[in-house]
């Protein structure tokens, strides 16, 4: 069965719901955002939580308002839910935006669940304002815990490998790799705010790390393997720094201009940590990789002095470009 529903959200708000869509990957075959494909999910994997959220909330609400000498419980019970929707739309009373529809179709469980709604859930609101104001209870949390919500299910297959030493299988988001692993912990990236799968890749003998929101076709199996502690030792101090990057660290010397120092403190996506400063030379202890994808955006207002293969890199970058806009010039 299939259903449209119109649902009614100032065009912030469904801004910022394309916004996750597109991070998230939510694409159709033609590479455009699957904004219904999303919000399906999202649907089906926040609705237990924010009704359950919704009733903790609204009972001890009540529980307070009903102390109130002379407060009847009737009419503590339309107090609470006034404040509680308040709160809950205080992100859309402050904003400046107009009113948008989203055509949301549904099947399957996600069709269940607006069924379920509808029958149960809508004496003090419409289908479309409830479902309005969960998604904005959604987005009024971290990325992380966002990505949590959306990717559910991964998250809980890669918690029950790790719990129970089990070998972990997937495939990527375009389904051309396939990974056989050993899951070891769930780490957050502080700048990107995503979550990363750290484990052993027994078969290359190598750390990997991987985006828990591109992965697909999870499985865990039933073959068991031993924690070693000093894997797990250096995944969990690379788990604290750079989840994104299992490659090993170089020593590098970085000369900074003081628009270069102000950039670094500006610019804080996959920030390298400086391990010391003197004057204008920040010293980093880092992989390569990403030092080479963090400066690239500073141009002559960070100069790498040491090692020579980032100097080079760095400098083969710059110089390509250059040609490339000589080239246009021409």
């Amino acid at each position: 069965m299939t259903e449209k529903y119109k649902i009614y959200l100032t065009e912030d708000t469904k801004i910022r719901l394309i916004n996750d869509a597109e991070l998230f990957e939510f694409t159709r075959s033609d590479g455009s955002v699957n904004l219904n494909g999303f919000l399906k999910e999202l649907i089906v994997n926040y609705f237990d939580r924010y009704r359950r959220d919704n009733d903790e909330l609204m009972n001890n609400m009540l529980s307070e308002l009903t102390s109130v000498k002379g407060m009847r419980p009737k009419d503590a019970s339309v107090l609470a839910d006034r404040i509680i929707r308040t709160y809950i739309n205080n992100s859309e009373i402050t904003s400046s935006g107009k009113s948008v529809v989203v055509t949301l179709t549904v099947s399957g469980i996600s069709y269940d669940i607006i069924k379920i709604i509808e029958n149960n859930f809508l004496e003090e609101t419409s289908l479309s304002g409830y479902i309005k104001d969960m998604f904005l209870s959604y987005l009024s949390m971290p990325r992380n815990k966002r990505e949590g919500i959306i990717f559910a299910k991964n998250y809980e297959l890669i918690n029950e490998a790790i719990t129970k030493s089990r070998v972990l299988t997937f495939s990527s988001n375009d389904s051309t790799y396939k990974a056989r692993i050993e899951p070891y912990l769930i780490a957050t990236s502080k700048e990107e705010q995503f979550g990363y799968l750290l484990c052993y890749d027994s078969q290359f003998k190598r750390h990997r790390s991987f985006r828990i929101s591109r992965l697909k076709n999870m499985f865990v199996t039933s073959d068991t393997f031993v924690r070693d502690e000093t894997i797990e030792e250096e995944l969990t101090r690379k788990g604290l720094r750079s989840p994104h990057s299992m490659r090993p660290d170089i020593h590098a010397i970085v000369k900074m201009s003081e628009s270069g120092k102000r950039m670094y403190k500006m610019i804080i996506k996959n920030r390298p940590a400086v391990s010391s400063v003197d004057g204008d030379l920040y010293y980093f202890d880092w992989p390569e990789m990403q030092l080479e994808e963090y400066f690239r955006r500073f141009g002559k207002e960070a100069v790498v002095i040491k090692p020579a293969s980032l100097r080079k890199k760095l400098t083969n970058y710059y110089s390509d470009a250059l040609k490339a806009y000589e080239k246009k010039k021409s």
